[in-house]
C-alpha cells in the first residue's frame, strides 16, 4: 500500500478539483477589491480594518476546520465528504458576496462584513480537505511530486480563466449602471455565479475520481492548547508559513493590483487579459519545471530557482511598465515570472506533504489537516499584506475620491505600478533569505523522515 502508485485517471481526477477551487479563489483574491472599491465605491479604510479582522478569526477556525477533518470517518472517507460540502457552500456565499441586492450605506458595509467572512469560512471547508489528501494518496516520493504538480497545474488554470475571462466576460455580462469600462454590480453578481456552479461541477469530479488510501484518523477532541502544541513543535511549519506567505504575498499584489494598472494606469481593461493569458503560459511552463530539473537538482535547489527566476523577471516588469511604459516588454518579462511563481506554488505543496511526515516523525502524532489548514491561513494572511500595500496606497493617494471625480493623477498611477511590480520582488527576496537559513527539510534529514514513514506503514500494514 505504501508504494501504491496513483494512475493517471485519478491524478486528472483530483487535478480538476483544483480548477473549480481556484475558479472562486481567483475571482475573491484577484477582483473582490476592485469591486468594492471601484464599482460600489466602498471606502479604503474599512477594507484595511475588514481584512486584518478577518484574518483573527482565520486563525481560530481554519486549524479548528484541520482538526475537525482528521477527525471526520465515513464510508467516503476523511477528506472527500468536506470536499462536497465546503464547494456547494463556497460557491453559494461566492455569488452572494458579489451580489449587493441594492444595499447602500451602512447595510451595505454590515452584508459585505459578514459575506467576506464567510467565504473565507466555507473556502476553508473545501480547501483543507482538497489539499490535505496529497499525502494520503502515496508515500512514493515522486509519485507525490507529480500528484502537487498535476494539482497545481489545474490550480493555475483555473486562476488562469478568471484573469483571463473576467475582463472579457464582464462587459458582455454587465447591465444597469456600469463604470467606464464596462463593469457593473450585475456582471459581477452573474459572473460569480457561473463560476459557482463550475466550482461545484468540477469538485464532484474530484469526489468520484479519487481514493483515500494512507488514511490515518484522529479521534482526538479539538483544543486550542493542542492546536498550538502542534503548530509549536513543528518548527518547520513555522518556518513555511513565514517565507510561503512572503512570497504568496508579493504575487498576490501583481494579480490584485493588475486590474487597477490596466484600467486607471493603462487605460485599456482588455489588455489585461493579453497579460494574463501571458502570464497563464508561463505557469504552465513553471509547472514542469520541476520534473525536468528534479533529474539533476533537489526540490531545496529547485525552490531557489524558482524563486530567483520570479525575481528577475519582476525587475524586468517594473522597468519595463511603470517607468519605461513599453507594454509589450512587460507582457515578456511576465512569462519569466510567472514561470517561477509556477514552479514556486508546486514546490511550496510539496514542502507541506514533507512537513506532515516530519511532523509524524518529531511527535509521533500525524496530524495532516492541521498541517494543511496552514496553507489556506497563510494565503489569507498574504491577501492580508496585499490588502494593506494596496488600499494603504490608494488610502493615501486619495484613490476613491480621483476615481469620483472621473481620471487619476499621475502620481497616484506611479504609486499603483510601484505596488504591483515594484514591492513584489523585494518580499520575495525577504523569502528567499528566510527559506535559505531556516528551512531544514532536505538532504539527510528528508531521507530519514522518509525512512521512519515508510517503515512505520510497513509495520501497521503487516
Amino acid at each position: 500500500m505504501s508504494d501504491y502508485k496513483t494512475s493517471l485517471k485519478e491524478k486528472l481526477g483530483y487535478g480538476i478539483g483544483a480548477v473549480g477551487l481556484d475558479l472562486s479563489y481567483g475571482l475573491f483574491y484577484s477582483y473582490l477589491s476592485y469591486y468594492l472599491s471601484s464599482v460600489l465605491g466602498l471606502k479604503e479604510g474599512f477594507l484595511l480594518l475588514l481584512t486584518p479582522l478577518a484574518r483573527i478569526w482565520d486563525g481560530i477556525n481554519d486549524p479548528m476546520m484541520g482538526t475537525i477533518v482528521d477527525s471526520t470517518k465515513t464510508k467516503m472517507g476523511k477528506y472527500r465528504p468536506w470536499i462536497v460540502i465546503g464547494s456547494l457552500s463556497n460557491a453559494i456565499v461566492l455569488t452572494l458576496l458579489f451580489t449587493s441586492f441594492g444595499l447602500s450605506g451602512t447595510k451595505l458595509y454590515v452584508y459585505i462584513g459578514f459575506m467576506y467572512v464567510l467565504w473565507g469560512m466555507t473556502n476553508t471547508m473545501a480547501d483543507i480537505p482538497y489539499w490535505s489528501m496529497v499525502p494520503s494518496f502515496t508515500n512514493d516520493p515522486k509519485d507525490r511530486n507529480l500528484i502537487a504538480t498535476v494539482a497545481r497545474t489545474f490550480s493555475g488554470l483555473g486562476q488562469g480563466i478568471i484573469t483571463v475571462l473576467t475582463p472579457i466576460v464582464l462587459p458582455l455580462l454587465s447591465s444597469g449602471m456600469t463604470t467606464d469600462k464596462g463593469y457593473s454590480a450585475s456582471g459581477f453578481s452573474r459572473w460569480a455565479m457561473i463560476c459557482g456552479i463550475f466550482l461545484v461541477l468540477f469538485s464532484s469530479i474530484c469526489v468520484f475520481s479519487t481514493k483515500e488510501r494512507n488514511v490515518i484518523y484522529n479521534n482526538e477532541k479539538f483544543s486550542f492548547k493542542q492546536m498550538f502544541k502542534i503548530i509549536a513543535k513543528n518548527d518547520q511549519l513555522v518556518v513555511f508559513m513565514l517565507f510561503a506567505m512572503i512570497s504568496n504575498a508579493g504575487w498576490y499584489l501583481t494579480s490584485g493590483t493588475a486590474v487597477y494598472y490596466f484600467t486607471d494606469v493603462i487605460g485599456d481593461s482588455t489588455a489585461q487579459s493579453l497579460f494574463s493569458m501571458i502570464g497563464a503560459v508561463g505557469s504552465v511552463l513553471g509547472l514542469l519545471v520541476i520534473p525536468i530539473l528534479e533529474k539533476k537538482f533537489s526540490n531545496r535547489t529547485i525552490y531557489q530557482i524558482s524563486l530567483i527566476m520570479a525575481i528577475i523577471g519582476y525587475v524586468l516588469m517594473y522597468i519595463f511598465g511603470p517607468i519605461l511604459k513599453i507594454t509589450i516588454a512587460l507582457d515578456i518579462s511576465y512569462i519569466l515570472a510567472s514561470i517561477g511563481i509556477g514552479s514556486m506554488f508546486v514546490a511550496q505543496t510539496i514542502f507541506l506533504a514533507d512537513i506532515v511526515d516530519y511532523g509524524e516523525y518529531k511527535t509521533g502524532k500525524r496530524n495532516e489537516s492541521i498541517t494543511f489548514s496552514m496553507k489556506g491561513f497563510l494565503q489569507k494572511m498574504a491577501y492580508t499584506i496585499q490588502t494593506i500595500f494596496l488600499f494603504g496606497g490608494l488610502g493615501i493617494m486619495g484613490y476613491n475620491s480621483q476615481i469620483t471625480a472621473g481620471s487619476v493623477n499621475e502620481p497616484t498611477k506611479n504609486a499603483i505600478g510601484f505596488i504591483c511590480f515594484g514591492i513584489p520582488p523585494i518580499l520575495i527576496i525577504i523569502s528567499l533569505i528566510i527559506f535559505r537559513t531556516k528551512f531544514n527539510i532536505h538532504g539527510e534529514l528528508r531521507k530519514k523522515v522518509h525512512d521512519y514513514i515508510s517503515e512505520k506503514r510497513a509495520k501497521s500494514e503487516n
